[in-house]
């Protein structure tokens, strides 16, 4: 093995800077909250609920752009059949935020909600926030896996390091600094992170471009100069658009229920900043892409065999998800393929931070302490989040080892978020009148429908053919197997979303009609769900945070709890009283 000297260099660089920033948002803020009498775990989950403009708007872009984001949109443009009609994730994602500040960002943190999976836990109870916690943490490790798959990729082509070794030691820093200052180190980072992008990728494009082995983007945007690639614009044949549709809503409205958003949005300063900050963050992930999308449209138009790759491109190597190191490496001067390598490898090291804090902070809280150790005293609660975030970091590294492209992992990130987690959370925040019964039946539906639609990225077949469904010839080039693939293209991924909502709405107002009609009697409400819905088992948002501190006023930042105990969280009858048919944003709610 040939490591490049130049190119280790320059990653030691990068990830000695940012395990610097880490801990120094650490140091920095080891004392916020303290004053105020927060607890210790909550500080590490939402910060002090003081992060401003500046940071604020840094970090919630990353909350999408990061290795896998730039690695996954420069191969979905270079692919050919693909292009940029197929590149969806920029856009989608900036949708998703966009809609997540109009609609999700406000009610979240008016409340004083510490995780995503709180409001759940608060009207469908324990129980559901527990089988709710599934789905969430299937999508952040899918999300962690290709964020390190991408730095796999990166590194093994332009420094040919092993690709086990760097995934690993990558991994292990950011698990250092996470635990070392939790949400502020992944802030700050964040902030480096993009700079380094940025700078990294832009510096790199020009050298590119002109290369004399490159032809004029321009023109191969719409027409073929070379074999075995199409125009980099690519186009959606009337057969597969509701495929795309289906793939765009995904990313759009999939990108709004994760813990890593909301973790950005609960730690804002004011219920108004979220609404800001997410507003950036939508501008912030367009620009991010317009680097990636030129050098995946430079692969598209390169004629490998003028360069030190060799004749033969990188999709009939099967290394289409490798296309942005590559052109580094092989289309720009060494200098400055190391210094884009050792921006794209800092950035997917600080992304992978962000998707570990959030699977941590939903099991030490929303599983751990509410669900088996109401009692559990903060310090022991934050050594839970500790260990949980090695083990989350071990599983993700696991996973990016033994998983396949990055823009698979990508899409497999949000699917079961969008179908189960979306629909949840648009009838736990606007349609108050849903219950556990309903969530139940939704999370079945949605899953079954799902899951019968089959996955190739997992090898999973289908046991239910939509119409329209296909067979697709894929072949494996470097080995020449050809394997054969059902191809769904009925948007059945948005169909199980919309039938797992309505699943909700329908049998919770079934099995609440049932219930108070008397047709079932009030001892077979083993959910506590409609007759016994006031009982200790379900979370009442008055006992999240101090809620006589939440003005009116939007811009008022909301204060954690000062002296409300877990214990009481389950056990103050007194608080857990709500007018059922309250709206969450009526005033009632806002002045409990």
């Amino acid at each position: 093995m040939n490591i490049h000297v130049e190119g280790l260099v320059a990653i030691v660089i990068f990830y000695l800077l940012i395990l610097i920033v880490g801990i120094w948002a650490a140091w920095k803020n080891k004392n916020s909250g303290v004053v105020e009498g927060v607890d210790r775990s909550e500080t590490i989950m939402v910060g002090g609920r003081d992060i401003g403009l500046f940071v604020g708007g840094f970090t919630m872009t990353a909350t999408w752009v990061g290795g896998g984001y730039i690695n996954g949109t420069a191969e979905n443009v270079y692919l050919p059949g693909y292009g940029l009609a197929w590149a969806q994730a920029p856009f989608g994602y900036a949708l998703s935020l966009v809609l997540g500040g109009l609609f999700f960002a406000k009610p979240m943190r008016s409340r004083g909600y510490v995780t995503m999976l709180d409001p759940f836990q608060q009207l469908y109870g324990k129980r559901m926030g527990g089988l709710l916690f599934i789905p969430a943490l299937m999508g952040e490790m899918f999300w962690s896996a290709a964020i390190l798959s991408a730095l796999g990729a990166t590194l093994s082509v332009i420094i040919d390091i092993d690709i086990n070794m760097s995934v690993i030691i990558s991994a292990l820093i950011a698990i250092f600094y996470t635990l070392v200052g939790g949400l502020y180190s992944v802030a700050y980072t964040d902030v480096v992170q993009l700079f380094c992008i940025f700078l990294g990728l832009w510096v790199s494009v020009p050298f590119a471009l002109s290369n004399p082995a490159v032809s004029d983007i321009g023109v191969t945007a719409v027409k073929q100069l070379h074999a075995n690639q199409t125009a980099w614009l690519g186009k959606i044949e009337s057969l597969d658009k509701w495929m795309w549709a289906d793939n765009f809503c995904l990313l759009m409205l999939g990108g709004i229920p994760w813990q890593v958003y909301f973790q950005r949005v609960l730690s804002a300063s004011s219920a108004t900043y979220a609404q800001v900050l997410s507003f950036l963050a939508a501008f912030g992930c367009i620009i991010m892409a317009i680097p990636s999308v030129l050098i995946g449209a430079i692969g598209a138009s390169t004629d490998w065999n003028q360069t030190t790759y060799g004749p033969i491109p990188p999709m009939q190597r099967d290394q289409s998800d490798m296309i942005l190191p590559i052109v580094l490496q092989h289309l720009c001067p060494a200098y400055i393929s190391f210094f884009g390598l050792g921006a794209v490898s800092a950035a997917v090291m600080s992304s992978a931070d962000s998707s570990i804090l959030s699977a941590s902070s939903m099991f030490a809280r929303n599983i751990y302490q509410l669900a088996f150790r109401q009692s559990a005293s903060d310090r022991e609660i934050v050594w839970v989040m500790r260990i949980t975030i090695f083990v989350f970091g071990a599983l993700a590294t696991a996973m990016a080892l033994l998983t396949g492209t990055v823009y698979g992992l990508w899409y497999l990130s949000s699917d079961l978020v969008y179908v189960i987690i979306f629909p949840q959370l648009l009838c736990v925040l606007f349609i108050r009148a849903t219950n556990t019964y309903g969530s139940v039946a939704g999370y079945i539906f949605g899953l079954i429908l799902r899951v019968g639609g089959g996955e190739p990225y997992l090898k999973l077949p289908p046991f239910i053919y939509y119409p329209g469904w296909t067979i697709e010839e894929k072949v494996h080039h470097v080995t020449k197997e050809v394997e054969y693939l059902v191809l769904q293209r009925f948007p059945f991924k948005t169909t199980s979303m919309l039938a797992s909502f309505l699943s909700n709405v329908v049998f919770s107002y079934l099995f609440k009609y049932l219930f108070e009609s008397g047709t079932l009697s009030a001892r077979y409400d083993f959910l506590d769900a409609v007759v016994a819905k006031h009982s200790a088992e379900i979370m009442d948002k008055t006992t999240l945070v101090n809620k006589n501190i939440i003005g009116l006023n939007e811009m008022a930042p909301v204060k954690p709890r000062l002296s409300v105990t877990l214990a009481a969280t389950f056990t103050r009858k007194e608080t857990l009283t709500e007018e059922e048919d309250s709206s969450p944003e009526s005033p009632s709610h806002e002045n409990e």
